[in-house]
């Protein structure tokens, strides 16, 4: 599932999506899951977006980072 998917109502700004599918695609490649369409990907496309939501833009900032 292509993140931008999710932003298909214009709500935010293009740049914004475009910061998103980049956390996005490095998450999954973090991961190693490679088919987009696997229901794991709207998982993690849905946490990308929590995440950033709650205003996180740091990752060295973010819960869990090593």
């Amino acid at each position: 599932m292509p993140i931008n998917r999710m932003f298909r109502d214009g709500k935010i700004k293009a740049e914004e999506v475009a910061r998103l599918s980049r956390a996005y695609t490095f998450t999954l490649h973090r991961l190693s899951l490679v088919d987009r369409d696997d229901p794991v990907c709207e998982i993690v496309a849905r946490k990308v977006v929590e995440i950033d939501a709650g205003g996180t833009r740091d990752r060295r900032r973010s819960p869990g980072w090593p």
